[in-house]
């Protein structure tokens, strides 16, 4: 069996940059266990935004410029990019909260063997829970969880309603 880690936009912007959080800043180091531990597939989401980012739809609900390409911000926080250093990953960019493209990739790299699903990383109540119900609807009968502890909201009540409503939809929280 397969088991695939899915590590979300562990990136500065999120971590002590732009939108950072003090929650986030403290998911790090079990985070980087996590990845060290894993025996397994690993996929490394990227939030990825331009230049034009302000004039985007979400530029104008969250007027705040982060992980534009090719900046600091869009790089992996350093103790994680660590982590990874000799690790076989994968890694995909997304334009908005959700990686469309995901199913396909993770069922490309099942290669039609059974698997399990872990999500970890920023922010449980953004791009986390975008990410988990995707795959959930993508893989209903899959084991798909979510660690707590490897994850961080925009706030710890949102982060805990985020946690929650995976929980409703049959994803796995550990805790």
């Amino acid at each position: 069996m397969k088991k695939f880690l899915i590590v979300v936009d562990m990136q500065k912007d999120f971590v002590d940059g732009a939108l950072g959080t003090e929650e986030a800043v403290k998911i790090v180091p079990f985070v980087t266990e996590k990845i060290k531990n894993h025996d397994g597939e690993i996929i490394v989401t990227y939030d990825t935004h331009f230049e034009n980012y302000m004039d985007t739809a979400e530029g104008k609900r969250l007027p705040v410029p982060h992980c534009i390409k090719g900046t600091a911000g869009w790089e992996l926080d350093k103790d994680l990019a660590n982590a990874l250093q000799g690790k076989s990953y994968v890694t995909i960019e997304k334009l908005t909260f959700g990686a469309v493209d995901l199913p396909a990739l993770v069922r490309a790299m099942a290669k039609n063997e059974d698997f399990t699903i872990e999500l970890i990383g920023l922010c449980t109540d953004i791009c986390v829970v975008s990410n988990a119900l995707i795959l959930k609807a993508a893989f209903p009968e899959a084991e798909i969880s979510v660690d707590a502890k490897c994850c961080a909201g925009v706030t710890v009540d949102s982060h805990k309603a985020a946690l929650l409503t995976m929980q409703f939809c049959q994803i796995d929280i550990k805790e």
